[in-house]
């Protein structure tokens, strides 16, 4: 590889509600400690956060940076795929349009490539709370708000798949592998659209997917998150897609009983280690052992209505 490959960043967009984080993502772009980078917006829905985006680049004086509309086919899948397109790096990465970079990311993220036989890196995601009183939220469901420091192997490492709101590919994995599928995602298809690339790309070129927890970034995570209805949907269709990723045709023999020991290994750090804090909590933060008690029995409990959904009603699923 290249002393300093061309990495293109990636981020759609498709809301005004967002556009603070947006800015603050813009910003944090411009800060980025290396050199050959170039930055790639693509707008969906609304012209308006186009023009609003495009203004705040320029007032901004942001370098290397480019804003696309998608006025194709609509979807997340759909923009990124826009994206690369456009896109001349040599490696490919996609953030989230609320996300705050470290100034090293990119930095962080091209030394990743080192070795050959890695097709993707994905990376840290910290929590930003949009209130620090929301910060009792246990790290054991962090997954459910798109954060990763309920991984306490913080070290690097082999992964099924990469993280959507921080991961990378190399030019290959597309070349390869073809695009992103818009028939996937949450409520859509029957896994993640990051989950079902990330095994797609590995089948196809016969590569390995890294963690590199030094590639990082913040994540801002809004109030609604919290939330018991966020809580619930985002579980039961983690679940669904966790059951239908083990199903899956691209995965071999060997690797298919351990495709969910991420998963598995979580679970025994919940009832090790969560419940037992919670009991502790009972006696010195009656509150917060009650609002933990309270997320982790929701997410559980929906986490395991979406693996078992093929054995519920169609009528009784319309609810979830």
């Amino acid at each position: 590889m290249l002393k300093q490959p061309l990495l293109s960043v990636i981020v759609t967009s498709y809301t005004d509600e967002r556009l603070k984080d947006t800015f603050e993502l813009l910003d944090s772009m411009k800060m980025q400690t290396y050199p050959q980078i170039e930055f790639i917006f693509v707008i969906e829905r609304s012209k308006d956060l186009l023009n609003q985006i495009k203004s705040y680049i320029q007032q901004k004086t942001i370098p290397n940076t480019r804003v696309l509309f998608n006025d194709g086919e609509p979807g997340l899948s759909a923009a990124r795929n826009v994206g690369i397109k456009e896109a001349n790096g040599d490696i490919i990465a996609f953030v989230d349009d609320d996300v705050v970079l470290y100034q090293d990311w990119a930095e962080e993220m091209v030394d990743a490539y080192r070795d050959d036989s890695i097709i993707g890196v994905t990376g840290s995601a910290f929590p930003l709370w949009e209130d620090e009183s929301m910060a009792w939220f246990p790290e054991e469901f962090y997954w459910i708000i798109s954060c990763t420091a309920w991984d306490t192997e913080n070290r690097v490492k082999e992964v099924r798949n990469a993280w959507g709101m921080n991961m990378s590919f190399r030019r290959e994995a597309f070349e390869k592998a073809g695009l992103f599928s818009n028939e996937f995602g949450f409520h859509k298809g029957p896994m993640a659209e990051d989950n079902e690339f990330s095994l797609r790309i590995k089948e196809k070129t016969g590569k390995k997917i890294f963690y590199f927890p030094d590639v990082k970034l913040w994540h801002r995570v809004h109030k609604y998150r919290l939330s018991q209805k966020f809580i619930k949907e985002r579980a039961y269709w983690i679940g669904y897609s966790r059951r239908m990723m083990k199903q899956a045709k691209p995965i071999n023999k060997n690797n298919s009983a351990n495709l969910l020991s991420q998963e598995y290994q979580l679970l025994k750090r919940i009832f090790t280690r969560l419940f037992p804090d919670i009991i502790k909590k009972l006696f010195t933060k009656p509150v917060i052992a009650w609002r933990i008690t309270r997320v982790s029995v929701t997410a559980l409990t929906f986490v395991a209505l979406g693996y078992y959904s093929h054995l519920i009603p169609k009528f009784l699923r319309k609810n979830f």
